[in-house]
Order: C-alpha cells, then sequence, then structure tokens
C-alpha cells in the first residue's frame, strides 16, 4: 500500500518537474507517431494539455486534446481507486465490452482528428 502511494507520488513529481523544465527550456519528447506518420494520434497535445492545466487555463487545455481532457477524470479514479483501496483494482471490475469501447473510442478520435472536416479535433492554439 504505502508502496504504490511512494511510486505515484514519485511518478506525479517526474511529470510535474518535466512540465516545468520543457516548459521553461522549451523542452519535450516529440510524438513519434506524428514525426514519424504526419498524423495526429489520440494522445497529441498532452504535454501541451497538462501544461493549459498547470495554468488553469481549462479552455486551452480542451483545445489541446479533448478526449483526453474529458477521460481524465476517470483515468484519476481508477488510478486512485487501485492505490487507495488493497482490493481488486476496480479497472479489472469492468467489464470487457466497456473497454473495447473505450479502445474504439480513442481509434476514431485519433482518425477523426486528422480528416480535414473535423480539424478542430487537432490541437490547436487560441489566441
Amino acid at each position: 500500500m504505502k508502496k504504490k502511494i511512494i511510486i505515484t507520488l514519485l511518478l506525479l513529481t517526474f511529470l510535474i518537474i518535466y512540465l516545468l523544465v520543457g516548459n521553461y527550456f522549451h523542452l519535450y519528447i516529440d510524438c513519434p507517431i506524428k514525426k514519424t506518420t504526419g498524423l495526429y494520434c489520440p494522445g497529441c497535445g498532452i504535454t501541451r494539455m497538462f501544461l493549459s492545466l498547470l495554468k488553469l487555463d481549462f479552455y486551452q487545455s480542451f483545445r489541446y486534446n479533448p478526449l483526453l481532457l474529458i477521460t481524465l477524470p476517470i483515468f484519476i479514479f481508477f488510478i486512485g481507486d487501485t492505490i487507495l483501496t488493497k482490493t481488486k483494482p476496480l479497472y479489472t471490475k469492468i467489464p470487457n465490452k466497456i473497454w473495447i469501447v473505450i479502445i474504439l473510442l480513442f481509434i476514431c478520435y485519433g482518425v477523426l482528428r486528422n480528416i480535414p472536416f473535423f480539424d478542430f479535433l487537432a490541437p490547436t492554439i487560441i489566441k
């Protein structure tokens, strides 16, 4: 139990340091899918989304990656439940059909954000 909490805190600390140092020096890891294919993956814009969240700019954060921002509370809930309870992790209690729907949702989102008609799903900057 304590080991899970310590690992989670270390990962969160690493994430925040990565975001702050990356923002200061403008050094980030490029998306390998975007760099290789020129297409946006479902996770493109995630770093900028988290940076906007740190600045409490929720609208810009939504524009960088709307699907991930909307599903973030769900992921936090599952991770928190897994860490804080000694029982079987909550995500293992979810039926496979729901996992298939979630995976298909992310795949469809990744495809749609690369179609010109749905370009509003691509990571954008609001000025």
